[in-house]
C-alpha cells in the first residue's frame, strides 16, 4: 500500500473525528457506555472526555486496557461488566464495512474485549472514514484471529484448512504480540470473502480459537464520514 502524503493522513484524522463526533451525540447522562479501541475510537473517547467535564453523566466500560488508561486520564468514570452487565451504547471504530454492515475488527488487537462488550450493547455504533467501505469484507485486511498459545500451531494447521495462510502477529521489534488476555492474534488472509457468516460458523468450530475479528450482525448503525460530510448508515 503506498504511503499516504501528510495532507491526507490530516484530513483522515479530521473525518475520524467527525464520524466520532457525530456519535458522541447520540450519549444521554445515564448511559452506560461501552469504550472502543483502536485510532478512531481514541478521538470519540476524547470528545467524551470532553463531554464528562462540561456535565454529561455516564459510566465507560473500556474494551481494552489502553482505553481504560486513556478514559481515566480524562476524568471519564469507569466499571466493569460484572457490576453493569447491560451497556446502553458502544462506540468503536472497524478495519472493514460491508454493505449489509458486516465487519472485520482487531486491527489493533483487541477484538476479544471488543466483541464481548459489543455483545452486552443494546447498540453498537461504528465510526468510520469512508475509506473502510468495501464491496466484501476481507479485501484489504486479514481477519484477526485470536488464539491460546497452547497448541497454536495445531490450531494454525486446522485454520489454513479453512483456506487462508495463518501468520502470527509480531510486534514492530519483532517480539511476539500478546494480547491484553495474554493470547496469540494469528492474521488470516482469506481474500474477499463469499459469505461472512459461513466463515464465522467455520472458524467458531475450530478448536483453540478463542475469538476473531469478523463481527457478524452486530453493528446497529455505521456512522461514515467522507467528503461529503457524514453519513449513517443502519440496519
Amino acid at each position: 500500500m503506498a504511503e499516504m502524503s501528510t495532507h491526507n493522513e490530516s484530513e483522515i484524522i479530521r473525518l475520524k473525528q467527525a464520524a466520532g463526533d457525530a456519535a458522541v451525540e447520540q450519549l444521554k447522562s445515564g448511559m452506560i457506555v461501552g469504550l472502543g479501541s483502536g485510532s478512531t475510537a481514541t478521538l470519540a473517547v476524547n470528545t467524551i472526555g470532553k463531554r464528562v467535564a462540561e456535565g454529561l453523566r455516564i459510566i465507560g466500560i473500556p474494551t481494552s486496557e489502553k482505553t481504560a488508561a486513556q478514559a481515566r486520564g480524562l476524568g471519564i468514570p469507569l466499571s466493569t461488566l460484572e457490576s453493569h452487565p447491560a451497556v446502553d451504547i458502544t462506540i468503536d471504530g472497524a478495519d472493514e464495512v460491508d454493505p449489509a454492515l458486516d465487519l472485520i475488527k482487531g486491527g489493533g488487537g483487541k477484538q476479544l474485549r471488543e466483541k464481548i462488550v459489543a455483545a452486552a450493547s443494546a447498540r453498537l455504533v461504528i465510526v468510520v472514514d469512508e475509506g473502510k467501505l468495501v464491496p466484501k469484507l476481507g479485501t484489504h485486511w486479514a481477519v484477526p484471529i485470536e488464539v491460546i498459545k497452547f497448541g497454536w500451531q495445531a490450531t494454525a494447521a486446522r485454520l489454513r484448512q479453512s483456506g487462508c495462510n495463518p501468520v502470527r502477529r509480531l510486534l514492530p521489534d519483532g517480539e511476539i504480540y500478546i494480547t491484553d488476555d495474554g493470547n496469540y492474534i494469528l492474521d488470516c488472509q482469506y481474500g474477499p470473502i463469499a459469505s461472512p457468516p459461513d466463515l464465522q460458523r467455520e472458524i467458531d468450530s475450530i478448536v483453540g480459537v478463542v475469538e476473531h475479528g469478523l463481527f457478524i450482525g452486530m453493528a446497529a448503525q455505521v456512522i461514515v464520514a467522507g467528503g461529503d460530510g457524514i453519513k449513517v448508515l443502519n440496519r
